[in-house]
C-alpha cells in the first residue's frame, strides 16, 4: 500500500490456473461488487489518467467486456463518450477488425467504422494489462479509424508480462501494478 492510500489489492482475488493451467487470473469482481470501493477506485484512476496538458478525451474506448465498466466510469468523470471494442461478430453494422495474440491464444476486436471523427482524442480503458496484445489491437483500431490515442487506463497491470512495452511511448496508468515477483505498486 502507498503511504496514506488505499490498499486496492484487498479487492483483487487470485484465481490460479484459469482460464488454463499456469495462468494466474486476477479477479476484480470483488471491487465492482463493493460500490464505495469501486467509486473510489474509479475516481483515483480518472484523476491519474486524465491528460495533464493538450486535448481532453472526447471518447473512452472500452475493451470487451470488463473494459466497458472502466471506460464508462472514466467517461462519466471526464464528460466523454464511450466507444465499445467488441469481440468479432457482435456489431450490427460495418466494422473494422484487428486480430491479436493473447498469452494463451488468439482473438480479435471490432469497432464500427464510423464512430470516431478524424483526429478525435481517445483514451483506451480495460481492466487488466497483461501481454499488451488486446490493448495494442485497440490502439491500432483507433489509429486505423484516424482517431488520436492519448493514453491507456487499466485497473491492474501484470508487469512481468511486459505489456506496457507493446504500447509505445503513450502514457499508461494503472491502479495496481504487480511486478514479476507479485509485489504490488499502487496509486494513491
Amino acid at each position: 500500500m502507498t503511504a496514506g492510500g488505499t490498499d486496492w489489492t484487498r479487492w483483487v482475488r487470485d484465481v490460479p490456473d484459469w482460464p488454463q493451467p499456469g495462468v494466474l487470473f486476477r479477479d476484480l469482481t470483488p471491487l465492482w461488487a463493493d460500490g464505495d470501493a469501486w467509486r473510489r477506485a474509479a475516481d483515483t484512476l480518472a484523476r491519474h489518467a486524465s491528460p495533464e496538458s493538450g486535448p481532453r478525451p472526447l471518447y473512452v474506448l472500452g475493451i470487451e467486456a470488463r473494459g466497458f465498466l472502466v471506460a464508462q466510469a472514466l467517461a462519466d468523470r471526464w464528460g466523454a463518450g464511450v466507444l465499445l471494442a467488441r469481440k468479432p461478430g457482435k456489431l450490427p453494422r460495418a466494422s473494422y477488425r484487428q486480430d491479436y495474440e493473447l498469452e494463451y491464444g488468439e482473438a480479435g476486436l471490432e469497432l464500427h467504422e464510423d464512430p470516431i471523427p478524424e483526429g478525435a482524442p481517445v483514451v483506451i480503458a480495460d481492466d487488466v494489462l497483461a501481454t499488451g496484445g488486446t490493448a495494442r489491437a485497440a490502439l491500432e483500431l483507433v489509429e486505423n479509424l484516424r482517431g488520436q490515442v492519448l493514453g491507456f487506463a487499466f485497473l491492474l497491470e501484470i508487469g512481468g508480462l511486459a505489456g506496457r512495452e507493446r504500447l509505445g511511448e503513450l502514457p499508461v496508468t494503472t491502479l495496481v501494478r504487480y511486478d514479476a515477483d507479485g509485489a504490488a505498486k499502487q496509486l494513491d
